[in-house]
């Protein structure tokens, strides 16, 4: 059977690499790099949800007044908050009797682990970036909610974080259709007037979007729709491996490419000060204790969540 030794190299592996880890997935999406970058990665260490504290109104007891006229200091209801169930995932790393005979020696082993844990990496990274655009719907909504769940194409109707945006204005995003907003299915003629559009409604003073994400159609557009010139790109996210242009002071990303997860025809634009990814502190991508043995075959398990 699988001796106690392949179990210990496993998990000393993982736990060498675990952080690695975490920044290979977290740099494999052009969201969650964002989101690292601008310190938007937030742990939280327990309770039997997450919950957010938002304000979404104005204080309510702002007056002009002159000399010694009254002024209001009545309580001002602003704040709410959003509550998150914690949804969980884990990937895993097995390796079987028979392959700790073939590969007997330690560094025949030790390549053995490696090669299992970069694909468990990969598996990881494609299938959490996929969470990143999802609605939170699949396997019976334990997937994470993504942003067709918080930036909705129906924003008037869903729940997201137990506030209902049929009742409440405030948790509504601005959605904008080609063709039924703008007349005419995007072109590489209409895109900028379209972005025009979404950006000038989502601007408030100095909060604006700092990130749009495309899928590979509006990507394509947006690019034929710039003389070449025009198309000028963050260096630091080329150098992260994004391609990437400006648009105004955000980053237009493309975060399709093949195989990739960003709905069809789809641009998100994003102010990344109003949004976090929120892992346990301690199932951030390490190994998870203890090691798995099967009691009717031999071999050794060890997740990473």
């Amino acid at each position: 059977m699988a001796s106690p030794n392949l179990s210990e190299m496993v998990t000393t592996t993982l736990r060498q690499r675990s952080g690695e880890i975490h920044d290979n997935v977290t740099s494999n999406n052009a969201l969650l790099y964002r989101l690292k970058e601008r310190g938007r990665i937030k742990t939280f260490s327990g309770g039997r949800t997450i919950v957010e504290e938002l304000s979404y109104a104005e204080n309510s007891t702002y007056k002009r007044y002159s000399g010694y006229e009254t002024l209001d200091v009545s309580a001002s209801d602003v704040l709410s908050a959003a509550e998150y169930n914690i949804k969980q995932a884990a990937v895993a790393v097995t390796v079987s009797g028979l392959e700790e005979l073939q590969n007997s020696g330690k560094e025949k082993m030790i390549d053995l682990v490696e090669s299992r844990i970069e694909v468990a990496e990969s598996t990881m990274m494609n299938n959490l970036s996929a969470d990143i655009y999802s609605d939170g719907t699949a396997d019976s909504g334990k997937q994470i909610g993504g942003l067709q769940s918080l930036i909705a194409d129906a924003p008037s109707t869903g729940t997201v974080g137990g506030i209902n945006r049929a009742t409440y204005s405030f948790w509504r995003n601005y959605a904008y259709d080609a063709t039924t907003d703008g007349g005419a299915a995007a072109t590489s003629a209409n895109i900028q007037g379209y972005m025009n559009q979404v950006y000038i409604n989502v601007c408030r003073g100095t909060d604006m979007p700092d990130l749009i994400v495309a899928d590979n159609n509006y990507y394509k557009l947006y690019l034929e729709s710039l003389q070449t010139i025009q198309r000028v790109t963050n260096e630091k996210m080329a150098s992260a491996g994004f391609m990437n242009l400006k648009y105004m002071n955000a980053d237009v990303v493309l975060d399709g490419g093949y195989g990739g997860d960003a709905p069809t025809n789809h641009m998100y634009f994003i102010n990344s000060k109003y949004l976090k990814y929120r892992p346990h502190a301690s199932r951030n991508m390490v190994p998870l204790d203890p090691d798995r043995f099967a009691t009717n075959q031999d071999a050794v398990v060890k997740l990473i969540g």
